[in-house]
């Protein structure tokens, strides 16, 4: 039996059901996003209806493409590609059996169950009995056996108006909100596995991002620079950042060092990169600075210097890893594909000049002594003025991407 051609994307969202003041504006934002990520994938139409989004596309190559990159958009949960049938129980079941033979040879499932919702209550049959209708002709078609609590495999069908969507499976989303819809913010960007993972949670929440990566040549090599930009792009992929703004910072990096004890250096030296982020984030019009710092991860990273370093903050700095275990972050660095990059050997400013014996236990009047022997204000200024911004366009994707919860 052949599988029906015309396909649909039906995309599920969730969290957005609960900002009733809020949600006409949540999902114009989450459509926005949806229609820019399958730009270029020709004939794709993103059609709203109440409680999901269907998108159209002209063929299985072009559903597979869209499956792939709609699950990379904040606020969707899950997505499955359908085929499209009229509102007609025979066409719905020749569909359903299609696809869960398709399913049965491919992935070898032994047991399934029939999920039906009908949006359009018009339609003569029940839920459960739609259910139970393509069931017993799955049953006759394939010989798969039912089970309604741990199924193998689920064939789901959706009767709308004039029309059905029938299809198996589901693929996870990374759900959240939709980008956009909480402001903007400037993420400190390094070459670690931190500071992207953080970028990445940031997003779910809504948030749009810009970068900023502080490089100091030549102690810190091009392909230091390079990997922020590929872990940028990485990031784009998701719709997670806009563009990375590149600072020189060797000079002032080793006037901090020279201006205070050794051991309040990398201390210094994150403070001047709050004031040197909140110049470039009054450019961006960005709201918040969001770091990848994580408590007691390593010795500098303390309560204490955590409060030294954003006093020199003008805006909210968010910590989206603040508790996180690092097997955490790694495990999350691994399944949004920033890991790899990120492991690779090329150092950042932050592993410079870094003292045997950084302070744990920073007091802002101490760091605040040292940098009065630098003229902070121009210190910035020269930084913001030989700024480079790198505007970032995702590569395409393609193929099934992993789980994210």
């Amino acid at each position: 039996m052949t599988r029906p051609m015309s396909r649909v994307i039906v995309c599920r969202f969730g969290e957005l059901f609960l900002k009733s003041g809020n949600r006409r504006r949540f999902e114009g934002v989450l459509h926005k996003n949806m229609r820019r990520a399958v730009a270029g994938i020709e004939g794709a139409r993103v059609e709203p209806v109440h409680g999901r989004v269907f998108v159209h596309v002209p063929d299985d190559e072009a559903a597979w493409e869209a499956a792939a990159r709609l699950q990379r958009v904040f606020g969707l949960v899950s997505v499955s590609i359908a085929a499209v049938t009229g509102a007609d129980l025979e066409q719905i079941t020749a569909a359903a059996v299609a696809l869960a033979d398709h399913e049965r040879q491919i992935a070898h499932p032994t047991s399934f169950k029939v999920e039906a919702r009908r949006t359009d209550k018009r339609f003569p049959h029940l839920s459960l009995d739609i259910a139970r209708h393509v069931g017993g002709h799955i049953i006759a078609a394939t010989g798969l056996g039912v089970d309604v609590h741990h199924p193998q495999l689920r064939v789901g069908i959706e009767v709308a108006k004039d029309r059905a969507f029938v299809y198996a499976g589901a693929r996870a989303a990374p759900g959240g909100l939709p980008v956009g819809v909480s402001g903007r913010a400037l993420l400190l960007l390094s070459g670690g596995i931190d500071s992207p993972v953080a970028g990445w949670l940031a997003a779910k929440r809504g948030l749009a991002l810009d970068a900023i990566y502080f490089h100091s040549p030549p102690y810190i090599g091009e392909k230091s620079r390079d990997k922020v930009v590929t872990l940028g792009r990485q990031l784009a992929e998701w719709q997670a950042l806009d563009s990375i703004t590149v600072i020189g910072f060797t000079e002032t990096q080793k006037r901090l060092r020279e201006a205070g004890p050794p051991e309040l250096a990398v201390v210094l030296y994150r403070r001047m990169m709050m004031r040197i982020a909140d110049a470039i984030a009054d450019e961006r019009h960005a709201d918040g600075l969001v770091t990848g710092e994580n408590l007691g991860q390593v010795a500098s990273q303390t309560i204490q210097n955590m409060t030294a370093i954003e006093a020199a903050a003008r805006r909210v700095v968010l910590r989206p890893l603040v508790t996180y275990d690092k097997v955490d972050t790694v495990a999350l660095a691994r399944r949004i594909g920033t890991y790899d990059t990120s492991v690779l050997p090329f150092d950042d400013c932050c592993s410079l000049f870094v003292p045997r014996h950084p302070a744990t236990a920073a007091r802002v009047q101490d760091a605040e002594r040292a940098e009065s022997k630098l003229d902070v204000a121009a210190e910035i200024a020269t930084a913001v003025a030989s700024a480079e911004r790198i505007l970032l366009t995702p590569k395409t994707q393609t193929g099934a991407l992993p789980v994210v919860d």
